[in-house]
Formats: C-alpha cells, structure tokens, sequence
C-alpha cells in the first residue's frame, strides 16, 4: 500500500472516530439532569452560555493563574474558597452570577446566615444584652478555650466585677457595651502597640469565635471532628443574641432583604428548636412556637414593604439536634405539631441536624421517627420529612447509610447528600422517585469533605440524572462575609466545572422552583403556585440572557474587548 493509500484510509478512520466520539460522548450527555433544560434553551439563551463561556475561559487564563509574587502560591480555577474569595469577587463573572436570577434557597440555617459582623454590632446597639464566660478571660488561651455566652436582663448586674479580672465569678453578667469598651486589646495575639481600640479588639475576638477562620478552613489535616467541634460551639454562642425578639426580628428581615437582593425569591429556612425566646424588655421566656410566630410575621411584613416588592416568601423546616436522647427529640417532635396547628402556612417540614458522623444515624433513631409520622396522623396534621443525610465521607458505615434510610422514610429532598454518588441503586432511586438534592459547594469544602469544588460530588449526581440544587447552608459563619450569599456557591460550580456552564446554572436554578416546599402543593408538583412561579422565573431568566447578551455581546466570538 502506497503512502497516499495509507494516508486516505487513515483520513476515512479518523473521520468515522471523530464521529463515534461525538457520539459517545453526546449520549453520556443526554443522561444528564440538565439535559432537558439545555434542549429548551431559546437563541437568546445559546448566545448568553456562548457569552459566559468565553468570559470563563479567559479568565481561567488570565485572572486565575500565577502572578510575579513568588510567596503568592499557585492560582488556578477551582482552587480553595478562602483562598479565591477576593479575587473571584473582582470578576466579570461574578457581576453575571450576581445578576443571575438564582430561584429558591432550600438549605439554609437561620442562625449561621449573617454575616457575624452586622449581627455583633446589632447586639452592641441592644440594651439589655449581656456576655457571661465559664472563666475569667485573663489569658489568649482563656480567650480562645472560654465558653462564652449571650443572653438579655432588664435589670444590671448585681456585681459589676469585670470580665477580664481573675476576680470574675464565672457565667456573671457583664453589659456587652462594658464588655468591649474594657477589652484588655493586648490579650489578642499581635494587637499589642498596634493601636487597636478596645471595642475594635473586641470584636476581632468575637469574629475569629463565631465564624471558621481562613485559616481552620485550609488545616483539612486536622480532620472533619475539629472543626465540627467549632462549628457547633457557634451556635451556642451566637443563641442568645439571636433569640432576643427584636434582634431576630431584625435578623430575619436582614436575612429575607439580602437574599432578595442576590436575586434569591423564596426561601425554606432551618432552625435548630432548642433555643430560649425570650421577650423584648421583660426576657420573658416564650414559647418556641413563637419563634415561628415571630418568623411569619416579618416575612409577610417584608413582602408587604417597598424593598420586597415581588420576593415569594419562606417557611420553617422545624429542626431538632439527632444527638439528643429520645425523651428530648419527641418533646421537640410535639412541639412542632404544636406549631404546625397554630401556623400551619409556615411550617413546611421536620428535619434532624447536627454532625452526622457522631451524632445518632437515623437507623437508631426510626422508632422515634415512626412515633412522628403515626402522631402526625393522629394530630391530622401533614409535616414532610425532609432529611439531611450523607453529609460524610463514609462508605458503607452507618452515617454514609443515612441516605438509605432517609430515601425509605419517604423524604422529599436529601440535605447534602455528598455520599450519594457511591450508590448506584439510591442515585436511580432518586431520579425515579424525583429525590431534589440540596447541594452545598462551599459549606462541604470549609467543613471538610472535599479539599476544594474541584474534588465535589457535585459533578458526578449531575451526571447521573439526579435534581440537584444549589444551597449555602452557613454562610454567615464559613467565610462569605457577606449575609445569605448565593452567588459565591454558583460562582464556584460556573467556574470550576466545564460540564455545567451557565445552561448548568439555570437548570440548577429552575430545579430550586421545582422543588421548593411552596404551601399548598406537594414537592415536585407543577400545578398551582408552583406552575406560575416556574414562568415566573423563566421570564426573569430570559431578562437575565438578554441582560448578558446586552452588555457582554462584545464577547460573542471570543475574548472581548
């Protein structure tokens, strides 16, 4: 065979590859949960993913790469979230994924949604709170070991013995205001002679107390049980600030105008029922229910105000701890019918939270479950399960089997899920039965299941057809900075998958309408309000691709101006 023979058959296979290639790789595809949406993209749709997936490209090549500092480290698509924060807040993307019309937020815990600056401020401004330790705060390590605590009086402190003398009786109150107008700045490591002002250094102390530092983020190292140990310890502190009514009111609304502002329209919210509400002026104790009171009555004066002009609205998940023992759990599972029949518009379900891995997996705790759902019937009441499970790195042990469990008790979504994708059973489970997975990117990183969004589950549930949404469970306390932000998790998944691109986006996004727990219509459902809310948000997608296309057309055929 001559060299020209070879040549022309060489020609013919490589043609016939190329086509088997694309071929291959279009039927993998077509498996995907996004497929459907991308099929009904309309031509404006198509330019504005062509648009953004150039804008992504260069990007990666020119703002996410290497820079002339030699101490810098490397910089690359994808890399750890503390570490990108600043620059990806600097991009043109994040201007688009800001704009994004982003749906519903269905995973999201009330307490860790502030950002912990504005709430410590608030709580300056609030006369009657009170900051107590189980030690005198004399030391950096007093300081950083202490457990401190909020709570409202109407009446000072009997003693007015400081926080910060070894003459402290411990868990005596102490005005917050006198708190930080006496801090002792030298005590934090590095403030000395650096003319930091007392409240100044207050606050830092409190910051690095009440959120996961850049640092603890980076020390994967340490493993998933230290920084839950923190984690968790949060809460505790930041409960009775929070749960003095006029702050949780306030909070609440801070909370409905940011999200709405990140063009998020509707929220299921979780809160933990162990806290203490107590009154304004009085710290009375009241009742949790009125924790849900409370609630509806700011979201509906939200909607009613000039700012919330068009947000749909939330609901309660109503959540107790799984590490609790029985006795506590079903009191909490009663109080939640209880709440259920004074407000039945907010509560939209019940949920157990907490650590999975050392907390009580939901095969120990079925007889307690089972209790609810036949009291629930007794009660005449309808409260949905909708369970975390598979927040772990397990395989095989008993939290990783949450999700089986989770899946038989009928939930009608799964938060996290991050173990998921080693189950082919429980993914096809999932889609059949149309399980919605409530993803959170950032949360799982800063929490220590995945080093990056790089090496998340995210892409593999995609891939294998399963409803997936976008959450961002704590963000208050994980590092955004910034309350209720939805755009650094969209930001993260856009920038670091090739496979989901802005079309990836929206389907996300779509999903989250598809799957919110509106009242009146079952999870899932497209009837109703739900149906309306869908063209709803297909209206405001299509304003969004033409806003893109608009102002980003010069990037159309490439690398932009």
């Amino acid at each position: 065979m001559s060299t020209t023979d070879i040549e022309s058959t060489v020609a013919t296979q490589l043609e016939a590859y190329h086509a088997s290639r694309a071929a291959l790789i279009a039927q993998e595809k077509a498996l995907r949960h996004d497929y459907a949406f991308r099929q009904r993209l309309s031509e404006t749709a198509k330019r504005a993913s062509n648009i953004v997936g150039n804008i992504r490209h260069y990007e990666a090549a020119t703002v996410w790469t290497k820079e002339v500092e030699d101490d810098e480290g490397d910089v690359y698509p994808g890399m750890m979230f503390t570490l990108a924060k600043d620059r990806m807040e600097s991009t043109r993307l994040w201007k688009i994924v800001k704009r994004m019309p982003k749906g519903c937020l269905l995973h999201a815990h009330l307490e860790a949604m502030v950002d912990m600056d504005w709430l410590l401020n608030l709580a300056l401004e609030t006369p009657g709170l009170h900051i107590f330790s189980d030690i005198p705060l004399v030391s950096p390590e007093a300081l950083r070991i202490a457990t401190i605590q909020f709570q409202y009086s109407p009446e000072p402190p009997a003693v007015a013995t400081s926080l910060y003398s070894s003459a402290y009786v411990p868990n005596g109150f102490v005005p917050i205001t006198e708190a930080a107008d006496t801090f002792p700045a030298n005590l934090l490591m590095g403030s000395e002679g650096t003319g930091t002002t007392s409240r100044e250094a207050f606050l830092e102390w409190l910051i690095d107390r009440t959120t996961i530092t850049a640092e603890e983020s980076l020390k994967h190292h340490e493993g998933i049980n230290m920084v839950w140990r923190k984690f968790q310890g949060i809460f505790r502190i930041i409960s009775g600030i929070v749960y003095y009514e006029p702050v949780y009111r306030a909070f609440v609304r801070h909370i409905l105008h940011h999200l709405h502002l990140d063009n998020v329209l509707w929220v299921d919210m979780r809160a933990a029922y162990a806290m203490t509400f107590r009154a304004a002026n009085t710290g009375e104790i009241l009742p949790r229910t009125d924790v849900i009171r409370a609630f509806s009555e700011e979201v509906e004066r939200y909607k009613k105000s000039p700012e919330g002009a068009g947000f749909w609205g939330a609901r309660m998940i109503w959540t107790t701890i799984r590490s609790f023992d029985n006795e506590t759990i079903r009191a909490s599972m009663k109080e939640c019918v209880e709440a259920k029949k004074l407000y039945p518009h907010a509560i939209a379900g019940f949920d157990l939270v907490g650590q999975e891995d050392l907390g009580r997996p939901h095969k120990e705790l079925i007889p307690e479950i089972l209790w609810f759902r036949e009291y629930c019937r007794q009660e005449a009441v309808d409260i949905p399960f909708f369970f975390h499970a598979g927040e772990t790195l397990g395989d095989g042990n008993a939290t990783d089997e949450n999700l089986f469990d989770a899946i038989l008790l009928g939930t009608k979504r799964i938060g996290h899920g991050f173990s998921l994708y080693k189950h082919p059973h429980l993914l096809r489970l999932c889609r059949e039965r149309k399980i919605c997975l409530e993803v959170c990117p950032v949360s799982n990183e800063i929490l220590r299941l995945t080093s990056s969004i790089l090496s998340h589950s995210l892409p593999a549930l995609l891939a294998h057809g399963v409803p997936v949404t976008l959450n961002n469970d704590d963000p208050g306390i994980l590092g955004q900075k910034t309350t209720a932000s939805m755009t650094h998790d969209h930001w993260q998944v856009l920038q670091a998958f090739d496979n989901v691109g802005l079309e990836g986006l929206g389907d996300l996004a779509e999903t989250t309408v598809r799957y919110a727990a509106f009242e009146g219509v079952d999870v899932g459902v497209e009837e109703g309000v739900r149906e309306e809310r869908m063209k709803m948000w297909k209206s405001d997608w299509e304003k969004f691709c033409e806003w893109v296309v608009a102002d980003f057309g010069e990037w159309e055929e490439g690398e932009g101006a």
